[in-house]
């Protein structure tokens, strides 16, 4: 039984991950516990326990007396994200030169190829979740599964970042910035491929717009 719990509490966590970052659960949205209850089958015991687990994600914030709303980050919590990948993902890109392997740089490649598809037939939710990805898909290569899973937890959080605050599409420059990427790795370019990657990061965080009104969403719509 406590496996079957823990089951379904990931189920519940993942799915409502996946409606925020696909920009489906938009920011301030109110995530109701029965409604979710209801939808997913479920006690609320166990919709709080996902609601809990994600809000120390920072997706979502508990409020005392009101309930559970999507995360609707500051301005300055966002360029703090950002400060943190740069600085994170610099390092991770030096590691990733000093051991890159042909496989590695073909996985890449093929993930940087999906990435181009989905932006070229405009799949919004493909597009989002394979930019997004591409950093974790690093780690992953690397054999590093905390890094993958701080990375994630980071780029999630970018998801509502960019939705909130992105003043207009970046996906295909972002698409042909990681195949620069890639080239500088295969290189084993070290300078020029951290120079690209902290320079992506930075192109990402200048598109967007900090006075931009703050968008709500109603959740019965988000989860179908």
């Amino acid at each position: 039984m406590r496996r079957m719990e823990t089951s379904t509490t990931s189920h519940i966590v993942e799915s409502l991950t996946r409606a925020i970052v696909d920009h489906k659960l938009l920011p301030g949205t109110k995530l109701a516990e029965q409604k979710l209850a209801d939808h997913f089958g479920v006690s609320r015991t166990l919709v709080r326990q996902a609601l809990f687990q994600l809000s120390q994600n920072r997706l979502i914030r508990l409020e005392p007396a009101r309930g559970a709303f999507v995360a609707a980050p500051s301005a300055a919590e966002a360029r703090q994200v950002f400060a943190v990948r740069r600085m994170l993902e610099a390092e991770m890109t030096r590691a990733f030169v000093r051991e890159v392997t042909p496989a590695k740089i073909r996985a890449l490649k093929e993930h940087v190829a999906r990435e181009k598809a989905a932006v070229l037939t405009h799949d919004a939710a493909s597009r989002n979740e394979l930019l997004g990805d591409f950093h974790v898909r690093m780690a992953e290569l690397m054999g590093n599964e905390v890094l993958a899973q701080m990375l994630g937890e980071l780029v999630s959080r970018c998801a509502l970042i960019t939705l909130m605050y992105q003043s207009r599409s970046e996906a295909e420059h972002s698409n042909d910035e990681h195949g620069e990427i890639v080239r500088a790795l295969a290189a084993r370019d070290e300078e020029r491929a951290v120079r690209l990657m902290t320079e992506h990061l930075l192109h990402v965080e200048e598109s967007l717009a900090f006075d931009r009104t703050v968008p709500t969403h109603d959740i019965a719509l988000a989860l179908t």
